[in-house]
C-alpha cells in the first residue's frame, strides 16, 4: 500500500514537473521570438528593413522550431513557417505594407499559441 501511494505520488510529481517545464519553456521561446518579430515589424513599418534582417529572424525561428517540435504540434509550427516565409519574401521585394500585415499575424500567433498549451480550464474542458 505504501509503495503504491509513493509510486503514485512520484508519478504525479514527475508529470507536474514536466508540465511546468513545458509551460515555461514554450513561453520563453515564444517571448524571445516575439521580440525579434516586433523589431522586424517596426523596421518594416519605417521601411528600413532589409532581407538580411528578415532572414535573421527566419533562421532564429528555424533554430527554435527544432526544439519546439517536441512540445507543440507540427501544424502550429507550419503556420508560423508559412507567414514568416511570406514576410521574408515581401521584405526582400520591399513591399513593406504587406510584410507588416504578415508580421502582425505572426505576432498574434506568438501570443495565442503558448496559451493553448497552458493548463487552464478552457484547455482542459
Amino acid at each position: 500500500m505504501v509503495k503504491s501511494l509513493s509510486a503514485i505520488l512520484a508519478s504525479l510529481v514527475l508529470l507536474l514537473g514536466a508540465a511546468l517545464f513545458e509551460w515555461f519553456y514554450v513561453g520563453d521561446q515564444f517571448d524571445s521570438f516575439k521580440e525579434e518579430v516586433e523589431t522586424l515589424a517596426l523596421k518594416a513599418e519605417a521601411e528600413e528593413a532589409n532581407i538580411e534582417d528578415a532572414k535573421a529572424v527566419q533562421s532564429s525561428w528555424e533554430r527554435r522550431k527544432e526544439k519546439l517540435h517536441v512540445w507543440i504540434p507540427h501544424n502550429d509550427i507550419a503556420r508560423i513557417d508559412e507567414y514568416l516565409a511570406e514576410a521574408v519574401r515581401l521584405v526582400g521585394e520591399k513591399q513593406y505594407a504587406f510584410a507588416v500585415s504578415k508580421l502582425e499575424i505572426i505576432l498574434h500567433l506568438t501570443e495565442c499559441l503558448p496559451d493553448t498549451y497552458r493548463p487552464a480550464i478552457e484547455n482542459i474542458l
